[in-house]
């Protein structure tokens, strides 16, 4: 089972999001991908009922920016493998700023991200991670809302993939689409290699 987590007012039709799922169906792996809610306390929830009853070594989760954010929390909670995209490491700096209500960047849905929310995301803070072979960083220097290096220093003795430029999106993630699902057991491909 893979999980996809997406990022911060974003949803399942994010580029990322759609790339491994027309994938995943293509192999026919089993996946989801499901619109997380404002509450990183509820989405925490819903992740957890998505994937209950089933064993942590047939869990791959997939999180992009503040969904890399809750993939690490499930990870080192489950026990299982997680992938992570340009993932937040301190959305409690990054998203005071954002309080209030707004839109989903792929729809005109409001997302009303209340000030409560923060103690929720200190509560799923994950210091340091315990067992980094679990772990495959893919991070972007040219991320133009997150630290690529906060990243790298985050997620120390994981597979890591660097990728010179790019933006916090990943915008060539297609490239990159088989040596992620390749960490998570899918293809024929490689395991990735560890990067600078």
């Amino acid at each position: 089972m893979i999980l996809y987590l997406h990022g911060f007012r974003s949803s399942p039709l994010s580029m990322k999001a759609r790339l491994v799922s027309e994938r995943l169906l293509a192999l026919g792996v089993e996946h989801l991908c499901p619109q997380l809610p404002a509450s990183p306390k509820e989405a925490i929830v819903l992740a957890l009922s998505l994937l209950e009853g089933t064993p942590a070594d047939q869990v791959q989760l997939i999180g992009s920016s503040l969904g890399g954010y809750y993939a690490t929390f499930l990870a080192e909670r489950l026990g299982c493998r997680a992938v992570l995209l340009n993932p937040a490491i301190h959305p409690l700096q990054d998203l005071e700023r954002h309080v209030g209500v707004g839109t989903q960047f792929h729809t005109d849905h409001p997302f009303d991200f209340k000030r409560e929310y923060i103690a929720q995301l200190s509560a799923i803070a994950v210091k340091h991670i315990t067992q980094p072979q679990r772990y495959f960083l893919l991070a972007a220097t040219g991320d133009e809302v997150l630290d690529y290096r906060a990243m790298v220093a985050h997620y120390p003795g994981a597979q890591q993939r660097v990728i010179a430029g790019s933006d916090h999106g990943i915008a060539e993630f297609a490239d990159y689409l088989p040596e992620v699902l390749a960490f998570c057991g899918v293809g024929n491909d490689s395991a990735p290699a560890t990067t600078g």
